[in-house]
């Protein structure tokens, strides 16, 4: 099974139980959207952007830090 646009949509491609190759509207499935963050990233980055924003919000708050612009 494999996600992929055909033709400008999005779908699923599996094979079915006579080895053909068929595919349905990804939408109509429960396959998860796929990770943008990682296909553009191609593993070169371990973190989000918006997730060390919010770890360091965190860390500030513990600290009792006031967010200073």
């Amino acid at each position: 099974m494999s996600r992929k646009q055909n033709w400008g949509e999005d779908r699923v491609m599996y094979y079915d139980a006579h080895k053909r190759l068929c595919s349905v509207l990804a939408s109509w499935t429960d396959v998860p959207e796929p990770d943008l963050f990682a296909q553009a990233s191609a593993g070169h980055s371990w973190f989000r952007t918006d997730d060390l924003l919010r770890l360091r919000a965190l860390v500030d708050d513990l600290l009792g830090v006031r967010d200073v612009k």
